[in-house]
């Protein structure tokens, strides 16, 4: 029994805005398959953004729609079949297993009052052989390491099997070699992925596009290359990006710069 690959969504903001000046209204297309990075300092309204998208707020303005779909015109299963949501912070006291935690990507295409199938068991077992998680599977969720506990919502992610993955801060606490291991394994399931990250160096190799926000508002959108320039990076985060390589940059305070003028 084979697990077919997600089908990729497309992704449609319009005029999309939330909250009074928190979030400003965006506009963009994503095609199916691409990777959206969402790069902001804190306060500059990812989070608000990705809540929009996987419809925890619904916009105070505009629409979000999925394969042309207005995602608030949709049943929330419907929305839940085709959108997963990976989160920075996650609940360390589940009385779960890690096997049971993954099955819950299952939840949204079981029939009411329905238990798990043959198909749903054969899905799970292949999102943790995925993620490397079979070692893992009757271990209880608490007792594992965030970057152990962040592969396990991955997973159940991919159980899910949709068309759009919602990764918040997925690299937060994280060390350098699971920052990269997260990032590497959420590029490869076959979806849409849209992420916010804080790392701008972590970019180059893991999103096609960017969208870069400062105090809610939308500075740009297009290709990692087209965006993320020196002049940039100063309005968004107030520092001086030093290129070092194709979006790899190192990075000094405004004041550092002045301070090194007068020496």
């Amino acid at each position: 029994m084979s697990c077919p690959a997600p089908i990729p969504a497309a992704l449609t903001l319009e005029q999309v805005s939330w909250g009074s000046g928190i979030l400003a209204p965006v506009t963009l297309t994503l095609a199916p398959g691409r990777v959206l990075g969402v790069l902001g300092a804190n306060g500059a309204g990812k989070s608000t953004l990705l809540r929009l998208i996987y419809r925890f707020h619904k916009p105070q303005s505009g629409r979000v729609l999925l394969d042309g779909q207005d995602i608030h015109a949709m049943p929330a299963r419907a929305v839940a079949q085709r959108v997963a949501a990976v989160l920075q912070e996650q609940p360390t006291d589940f009385a779960l297993t890690v096997a049971e935690i993954v099955a819950l990507g299952r939840a949204p295409h079981r029939r009411a009052l329905a238990g798990p199938s043959a198909q749903d068991a054969h899905i799970v077992d292949h999102a943790l052989e995925r993620l490397s998680l079979h070692a893992f599977a009757a271990r209880p969720f608490g007792t594992l390491s965030g970057g152990e506990r962040q592969r396990v919502m991955v997973a159940r992610a991919l159980a899910q099997e949709p068309g759009l993955i919602v990764l918040d801060e997925p690299t937060n606490h994280l060390d350098i070699r699971h920052q990269l291991e997260v990032l590497r394994l959420a590029r490869g399931l076959g979806a849409t992925v849209v992420a916010s990250l804080h790392d701008l160096n972590l970019v180059q190799g893991f999103a096609d596009d960017l969208l870069v926000l400062k105090d809610g508002q939308p500075l740009a959108f297009g290709p990692v290359a087209q965006v993320l320039t020196p002049e940039l990076i100063a309005r968004a985060f107030g520092v001086h990006a030093h290129p070092r390589g194709p979006a790899q940059f190192d990075f000094s305070l405004f004041d550092d710069m002045q301070q090194e003028r007068r020496a």
